[in-house]
């Protein structure tokens, strides 16, 4: 390097607010911690509000109220606001996505239904959906093949 770059991440360094790691973590924490303790409350609810219900439906119905509450708070922009102050933390698996795929839909509303929301939903979402469904893909073929060679 020579001395303008060094003088350049000298005044950057200077510059640029210092991470307080520690509350940051707490904050991740905490958040990403009440989420699943919300999807553990609603498990337990339709859990009792119906037990006939099999334990594949209760997951069912407690990812899908999941998605909504997301859903309906991003489109609020309140989502965003706890995403703001959680970090990480509010990237639980299943909200995360489900406020990835609502944002690149809000973000487009203006250019109409089919051009704006319908094809721009998938932007964020849809290469991750195409990743787990290769990557499944390709451990289902290697766990197939050693399953086959133990045999």
């Amino acid at each position: 390097m020579n001395a303008p770059d060094k003088e350049y991440l000298a005044l950057v360094r200077e510059k640029m607010p210092k991470t307080k790691h520690l509350t940051t973590l707490f904050r991740a924490f905490w958040t990403g911690g009440f989420i699943c303790c919300i999807g553990e409350a609603l498990t337990l609810l339709y859990s009792n509000i119906a037990p006939t219900f099999s334990k594949d439906d209760v997951s069912a119905l407690t990812t899908i109220t999941l998605i909504l509450i997301t859903a309906v708070l991003t489109g609020f922009g309140i989502y965003d606001k706890i995403g703001a102050y959680a970090g990480a933390g509010s990237i639980v698996p299943i909200t995360g996505f489900a406020n990835s795929v609502v944002s690149s839909a809000i973000e487009h509303k203006r250019e109409g239904v089919v051009l704006g929301l319908c094809s721009n939903m998938f932007q964020v979402a849809g290469p991750v959906i195409v990743f787990g469904i290769s990557s499944s893909v390709v451990v289902g073929i290697i766990v197939l093949i050693f399953k086959g060679a133990f045999l």
